[in-house]
């Protein structure tokens, strides 16, 4: 019974405090809402990115001259390997056939397409590519038909255009037979893609698909070096089919065996792990400046716990005075410090998950929302990190260490006043403020 009458008297004191309580625990939510707040925002980038990266097809690699993921000049440290040629292509291909549908292309961005009078903005990805490229790369053909081998093999000079291009060219008008001009080549769309989407901000549908060999004639081959689709009949076979595609450029490449390959594989997962290491740095020091502003606000907290208890020592006097003990009054402070930190932190975790997933919106990234299907590591970690070092060091221990002497003190040396406080400034015999 006095346990609930002591937590009773806990929340009426909070009650009597209402802007002191308030800023108390304005204190600790501000503290985990850094927190939360950060780490949610990693986590719904961090998801986005996933999903962006699963650009290479089902059960599919690449083989290519360059990695297709880095983050300082690839030409400072592969500079020296040779160019995949047309011939290495066509060679590797020929190799694999019978283990996996292999797609050779070649490509320019920033181009610009011309029908009449009508053009695109200079933004066009222009693909020279082989009959596997659509499947490969998960492309699906919504009008007319792909690219076939015989249009590779004599140089055909059609293509197949995204949704994108087909829109700003051609408006309401079929696109089907109708010529197009890009970098001085004249080629007739004989295909529309069907709307892919876009990945890291760069649409997947705004592109003209040619034969590759009729890219090469628009170009030429020098300089020009391939990339390499790889696909595997199945998930479970696709460890196997990278070893063999590895053993067969090296084979295209006249590698002796103690020779370190002179190309670089990629695949979806190996995509995932290299953007996972770079945004968990990027997450630890987040985390690093959030838990500076959460010791910041668990400084501030402490301080007003501090004064809190100082200014109810004559409370505890009269209490103690009244029979209360010790672990009576240590109790009462301890569930106030309980109760506050309780309250600022589950403020401060919806917060810090509103405003994660707001500025995760602002960055065109996905929602996260803990506690659903598979939660974000991160948040869990954030938030078991949060709240030892938020709620309970500011709220406990602060407290406690300043009430335990209070509470052991005498109840005469609690009620000792000094006459100034009795008479106050303007005479009076009882200070308000007392």
């Amino acid at each position: 019974m006095i346990f609930w009458e002591t937590i009773a008297l806990a929340f009426q004191s909070l009650k009597a405090n209402k802007l002191r309580s308030a800023l108390t625990m304005l204190g600790i939510a501000i503290g985990i809402f850094t927190v939360i707040g950060v780490m949610t925002a990693v986590s719904g980038v961090k998801s986005k990115i996933e999903d962006g990266l699963n650009v290479l097809g089902a059960n599919s690699f690449q083989v290519s001259k360059f990695p297709l993921v880095n983050f300082s000049d690839p030409r400072e440290r592969f500079g020296n390997r040779p160019d995949i040629f047309l011939r290495d292509g066509i060679r590797f291909k020929e190799l694999m056939s019978d283990d996996a549908r292999v797609s050779l292309v070649v490509g320019r961005g920033g181009r610009q397409v011309f029908y009449g009078e009508e053009n695109t903005n200079p933004n066009v990805q222009f693909v020279g590519t082989d009959e596997n490229y659509l499947t490969s790369y998960a492309y699906e053909v919504a009008a007319g038909r792909p690219i076939s081998r015989e249009d590779v093999s004599f140089a055909r000079a059609i293509c197949v255009i995204g949704e994108d291009v087909s829109k700003r060219l051609f408006r309401n008008r079929d696109p089907l037979g109708e010529k197009i001009r890009i970098d001085g080549a004249s080629l007739t769309v004989v295909g529309v893609l069907a709307p892919k989407g876009s990945s890291f901000g760069q649409s997947l549908d705004n592109r003209v698909v040619t034969p590759i060999t009729r890219w090469f004639n628009t170009y030429g081959r020098s300089g020009q070096s391939l990339s390499i689709n790889v696909q595997a009949a199945s998930a479970e076979g696709v460890d196997a089919t990278l070893e063999l595609a590895i053993g067969a450029m090296r084979l295209v490449r006249g590698l002796d065996p103690e020779d370190a390959n002179n190309f670089d594989t990629t695949t979806n997962d190996s995509l995932i792990k290299t953007f996972d290491q770079a945004l968990n740095t990027v997450a630890i020091g987040a985390f690093v400046i959030s838990a500076i502003a959460l010791l910041a606000a668990g400084v501030g907290v402490m301080n007003i716990m501090l004064v809190s208890v100082t200014e109810r020592t004559r409370e505890i006097g009269i209490r103690k005075s009244l029979g209360a003990r010790k672990k009576t009054i240590l109790t009462q402070f301890l569930m106030e410090a309980v109760a506050l930190s309780l309250f600022g932190g589950v403020a401060g975790i919806l917060l810090g998950i509103g405003g994660g997933n707001l500025a995760g919106q602002l960055l065109n990234a996905a929602v996260v929302f803990p506690g659903g299907a598979g939660p974000p590591r991160d948040w869990w970690f954030a938030a078991a990190s949060a709240s030892p070092s938020a709620c309970i060091p500011p709220g406990k221990p602060r407290r406690w260490t300043r009430s335990k002497p209070c509470a052991t003190n005498s109840p005469i040396s609690d009620l000792r006043i000094t006459s100034y406080e009795l008479m106050g400034p303007a005479g009076d015999w009882l200070n308000p403020k007392s």
